[in-house]
């Protein structure tokens, strides 16, 4: 019987042989591809885990600055030598994982120079920081912190001849600086922005007073408002006038509050206006205007021999308007016959008029600081005004001043203020803005010649005068002026 079915061919070993070294090729290339893989992922994690710690090594450098400013700056409230190290490199200092340490050099100019090197992983980096004392609005002779920002604010010293502006001590400008004419600096001039017409540093950053945390309504001597509210009477003086004063035996009795006499000027306000002019003390005027030795004076000292507290090295907190402004005398000297002499604040929530001159009666000693700040309820509060509205008065004051916002002019065009003097400083947190140039009846123009002398006496430390208000992003005095990447040692 015969069969018809198929026979399948024999399978060769060499074929079975030839299947299996494919399968062979194949898993090694995937292996060889999955090496790859986890290899270059490996690379990318090692890749990534460097560049991490090279980051964090940077901030912790950093971070080696700042604490070596504090470190700097705990030696200088404590009085002791400023440190030379702050960690080593055997016994660095701990921080999140990696360690850094710091060397400490003090320099020539009172500056020190801060090393700091930190190491995370094997990532190593390091850099170099200036520390110098902080140059804040009482380090200059003018100071425009520009606080607001104006992109296109300019602080302009000009003149020609004997009316040029003379400017002798610091300048700042939050904005640009320039100088025309033969306007003179003799000091250091620096700027956020351009600065023309002389050398200077561009670029520059300086803070402004810490206003707000000064907070003057609650931590002030004297609320002269209040004192008011609660004594006054309505006098009539030789001063000129009526208004409203308070007994000899009040610290405040240096103050008149809305004289009758002067009825133009207190009525351009919406608050109260407190006119600093003594009514227990003769009025006369200056025999020698240049040096004030002689004229009307305030007398710090509550007492006036009825035994109320003394009014030096006190602050003044006024919340309504400050003028300096009385026709009989034109000027005014500040005075304390106690050995202490003079020391005293003036802080005003408001504004403040100078229209005469300001005298202390020992410019070696004695010190006034006059601080205008901003009443969140007035759009115009926290400005100097310099010149008198009715006489141009206005020619040489021995005073401090700060303006939280700006310093503006008022009738500096009179023949009578033609020039002014200030020795102490000028400093506003947001604009020095005075019209300076003024065209005659004949078409020429009169400047009205600036000159600032900078009492470096606060800044020394020479000076304390009470409640002064501390800086903005300072710490104890100190600030970071020069930061930079170092090559690694």
């Amino acid at each position: 019987m015969n069969s018809n079915r198929t026979q399948r061919p024999a399978i060769r070993d060499t074929q079975r042989g030839g299947a299996l070294i494919a399968v062979l090729i194949v898993v090694a290339l995937l292996t060889t591809i999955i090496a790859s893989v986890f290899s270059v992922n490996m690379a990318h994690q090692r890749e990534a885990r460097a560049v991490s710690s090279r980051t964090r090594a940077l901030y912790l450098a950093d971070a080696g600055i700042s604490s070596s400013l504090m470190a700097l700056a705990a030696a200088e409230r404590g009085g002791t030598p400023p440190p030379v190290v702050h960690g080593t490199e055997n016994a660095p200092q701990l921080l999140r994982g990696g360690r850094y340490w710091c060397t400490i050099q003090e320099n020539a100019d009172e500056s020190f120079t801060v090393t700091s090197t930190a190491l995370v992983g094997t990532q190593r980096r390091t850099v170099e920081a200036v520390i110098a004392p902080l140059q804040g609005v009482f380090d200059h002779a003018i100071f425009a912190g520009n606080a607001d920002g104006d992109p296109n604010y300019e602080l302009r010293l000009s003149g020609n001849g004997g009316q040029a502006d003379e400017i002798i001590g610091h300048v700042y400008s939050g904005g640009d600086v320039t100088l025309d004419g033969d306007a003179d600096i003799s000091g250091e001039v620096s700027a956020l922005g351009v600065i023309n017409g002389t050398s200077g540093d561009e670029g520059v950053r300086r803070a402004t007073p810490d206003i707000a945390g000064a907070d003057y309504a609650n931590t002030a001597d004297f609320d002269v408002a209040a004192l008011f509210a609660a004594g006054q009477s309505f006098q009539s003086n030789a001063l000129g006038g009526s208004a409203y004063e308070l007994p000899a035996d009040s610290p405040a009795h240096i103050f008149r509050k809305n004289p009758d006499d002067r009825i133009a000027e207190i009525s351009s306000t919406s608050k109260d206006d407190f006119f600093l002019e003594d009514p227990y003390m003769p009025v006369k005027d200056f025999t020698d205007a240049e040096t004030g030795k002689d004229g009307h004076t305030i007398t710090l000292s509550g007492t006036m021999g009825s035994g109320g507290p003394s009014g030096t090295d006190k602050v003044y907190f006024i919340d309504g308007n400050l003028w300096v402004h009385n026709r009989p005398f034109g000027r005014l000297r500040i005075l304390n016959t106690d050995a202490e002499g003079v020391k005293v604040t003036f802080v005003v929530r408001g504004n403040i008029y100078f229209s005469d001159d300001v005298y202390v009666g020992d410019p070696t000693q004695d010190g006034v600081a006059f601080i205008a700040i901003e009443d969140a309820a007035e759009p115009d509060s926290g400005n100097i005004f310099l010149g008198d509205p009715r006489y141009g008065t206005l020619e040489r004051m021995e005073s401090f001043l700060y303006a939280e916002n700006n310093f503006y002019d008022n009738n500096l065009s009179a023949t009578g203020s033609a020039t002014v003097k200030l020795r102490g400083n000028m400093t506003a947190g947001k604009k020095v803005s005075i019209q300076r140039d003024f065209a005659l009846a004949d078409g020429t123009i009169q400047h009205s010649q600036l000159m600032v002398q900078f009492d470096d006496r606060i800044s020394s430390g020479a000076l304390d005068l009470p409640g002064l208000p501390g800086t903005v992003g300072g710490v104890a005095g100190l600030e970071v002026v020069l930061w930079r990447e170092v090559a690694v040692q």
